[in-house]
């Protein structure tokens, strides 16, 4: 990764920051409602940032999406799970931030081997998705097999709601996976090759 000046790198920084809040405040740009879930695209917006800027700056913008998330949750959640889950912020702003800075540290270890640059952030894209969906639903699955949070998943049962989160993999978690490696490399490749070329 090449070195920019300090001005550069905060101008950057801001305009990530700033898609944050846009994909977190106008409708169906960053959360797509799928029932009692909510089908995000904003983890590409914060890989992205990831591999543009190293690992410190993407767990930085991360972190501003947990943190609006955190917000949000309180004053207008996307689905009914959000007030009972995501006012948790080990849960609604950690794995974001983890998100930036484990996707920042694999690109820049693949970047030292021979693998073609489009594989390499694919390979990016999926490891950052994936961190955020293994850590959400993990702990979900640890903290919050509550009544409350079977209800707000629909199911009676809280024993049922590891299955509801079974069915979230496949319906939220492995699209946004896919989504995220097949638009990180159609970005950042061209944003790469731009930068190498100055």
């Amino acid at each position: 990764m090449l070195k920019k000046s300090k001005a550069y790198r905060i101008s950057i920084l801001a305009l990530f920051i700033a898609i944050i809040i846009v994909q977190n405040f106008v409708p169906l740009f960053g959360y797509i409602p799928v029932g009692p879930l909510s089908l995000t695209t904003i983890h590409i917006t914060v890989i992205i940032a990831a591999v543009m800027l190293g690992p410190i700056d993407g767990g930085i913008v991360g972190g501003v999406w947990g943190l609006l998330s955190f917000i949000r949750a309180f004053t207008a959640p996307t689905s009914p799970v959000q007030p009972l889950i995501f006012t948790n912020p080990v849960i609604s702003i950690l794995p974001r931030i983890l998100i930036g800075v484990v996707a920042g540290y694999v690109f820049i270890a693949l970047t030292k081997t021979k693998l073609k640059p489009v594989f390499a952030l694919a390979i990016t894209a999926i490891v950052g998705s994936l961190t955020n969906a293994v850590l959400v639903l993990g702990m979900i699955a640890i903290f919050y097999r509550t009544p409350a949070v079977a209800h707000a998943y629909g199911v009676s049962d809280p024993s049922l709601i590891i299955k509801v989160l079974m069915t979230a993999v496949g319906t939220n978690s492995i699209p946004e996976t896919i989504l995220a490696a097949v638009v990180v490399p159609l970005i950042c490749l061209p944003l790469l090759r731009k930068r190498l070329k100055k």
